[in-house]
């Protein structure tokens, strides 16, 4: 028996017409992946200084790649407490970045409680450069390299005077690494900022500074400072003539600056790996690793997961180096 052939009702045909638009819009909806609106990274450092000026040269490629604007939102104060905070608390859609840096580690051993988890409530997205400490002495000095300082400070216990800046910044533990990893007596001296100190080991109030590289590249470069090492893994591209801590005798004083991305934990795992996608993409652009090499940083990228080795590395190293210096808890 022949199939029955039905002649549409006008009802079957609304039904029908309502239905085709709703799968049409589907895809669309499917597609209207991230990014959707504009981006910002929440610095947790004032305008103009390195974190703020690498967040910006990035930001800048990162919204071409990206095809949406990247706003930069500084939030300095607190040891960045409030900008972490800030984007802690952020819907995690991958909207909402934090300049994390190896001052971020360091907090999370200085503070007796923060209002987030450092470890459990972000995830690091990719490294955007690192850049160079460096110890220096003032060019009339007596000790000229890190070893016979050294051998100085071990030969005259308490005689020895470290300068860095403000208590609990890098440059402050880094000065204290020093003095453990080199078995010295030394008084570590902070001051007040980065010109505060070059005008004390310009004046010989203090003997030796620990202090980030790219300030003090004019004074070492005018014959007013003398570089003894730098504490990275390896030697800087300005200095190349200058070894690391290691290479002089200091085993085990690494300690360089760092600066990453990272963005709340529970943000999609699609939306992270597209970040590091453009944001690797932005780092590898001639023009940005020109800008970022004038900044004295290495530009270097790096997945989620070696971001968060590195992360939780310098939370082990930092928090042991405030507990033998018997640094007061904030």
């Amino acid at each position: 028996m022949a199939p029955e052939h039905r002649i549409p009702t006008r009802r079957t045909l609304l039904g029908a017409a309502l239905f085709l638009p709703a799968l049409a819009c589907q895809p669309v909806r499917a597609q209207s992946a991230f990014p959707s609106r504009s981006l910002r990274i929440v610095v947790p450092f004032a305008a103009g200084g390195v974190g703020d000026l690498t967040a910006r040269t990035v930001a800048r490629k990162l919204a071409e790649l990206l095809g949406q604007s990247v706003v930069i939102e500084n939030r300095p104060g607190a040891g960045g407490v409030v900008a972490a905070d800030t984007v802690a608390r952020a819907e995690p859609d991958g909207h909402t970045l934090f300049l994390m840096s190896n001052g971020t580690a360091v907090t999370a051993g200085l503070f007796k409680s923060l209002p987030f988890d450092t470890v459990k409530d972000f995830t690091p997205v990719s490294t955007l450069g690192h850049f160079d400490i460096a110890v220096v002495v003032p060019a009339s000095s007596p000790h000229k390299t890190l070893g016979a300082l050294v051998a100085f400070g071990k030969a005259h216990p308490g005689r020895l005077n470290v300068g860095s800046i403000n208590i609990g910044s890098t440059q402050h533990l880094a000065a204290e690494l020093f003095k453990s990893s080199a078995g010295i007596e030394a008084q570590v001296v902070p001051f007040n900022g980065t010109p505060a100190l070059i005008g004390a080991i310009r004046g010989q109030q203090v003997d030796v500074a620990v202090e980030i590289l790219a300030p003090l590249l004019t004074q070492i470069r005018g014959g007013a400072l003398r570089a003894l090492a730098v504490t990275g893994e390896k030697r800087s591209i300005e200095l190349p003539d200058v070894p690391t801590a290691v290479e002089a005798g200091v085993k085990d004083f690494v300690a360089s600056s760092w600066n990453a991305l990272a963005v709340p934990s529970k943000t999609p795992r699609a939306v992270v790996e597209r970040l590091q996608r453009d944001i690797a993409a932005a780092l590898a652009d001639p023009g940005v690793r020109e800008q970022l090499r004038g900044l004295n940083i290495d530009a270097r990228s790096s997945t989620p997961e070696q971001t968060a080795a590195l992360l939780a590395s310098d939370i082990r190293r930092w928090r042991s180096v405030i507990e033998r210096a018997g640094i007061q808890k904030q």
